[in-house]
């Protein structure tokens, strides 16, 4: 081998930057950031169960429903640091198709159950019993 073949070898290595694919960087205070923003958005959907501030369980679902959103959010960025230039895209891009075959699957089955529910289920006449 050549030492002009190994030059360009060796250089073509640098330029993949092992590793290193514009996104964001483990630090501890970035997890410690991370760590403080999952325990506080654990602790005020547990205090909203508990208390029953809010009044109604369908208040109280959809609450604790959106926080677990903001959550996943915060996971996905501060501990699995995926962001839109990590990986050349290819991590947000896998992680949008997932969540549009996730709903996909979701919204069909409930429609499927739904009206699987509503015309196969017999309708009883209470005023024919004697």
């Amino acid at each position: 081998m050549s030492t002009e073949a190994h030059v360009s070898h060796t250089h073509s290595h640098a330029d993949h930057g092992h590793g290193h694919d514009g996104g964001t960087h483990a630090t501890f205070g970035g997890y410690m950031i991370g760590f403080g923003l999952s325990v506080v958005l654990t602790a005020i959907p547990f205090w909203l169960v508990m208390s029953g501030v809010l009044g109604s369980n369908e208040a109280t679902a959809l609450t604790v429903m959106a926080f677990a959103v903001v959550q996943i959010v915060v996971h996905m960025i501060f501990f699995l640091h995926m962001t839109p230039s990590s990986e050349g895209g290819w991590t947000m891009m896998a992680l949008i198709f997932t969540l549009v075959m996730v709903l996909i699957t979701l919204a069909g089955s409930l429609w499927v159950m739904y009206h699987l529910n509503t015309n196969m289920m017999p309708v009883h006449d209470m005023s024919r019993i004697p």
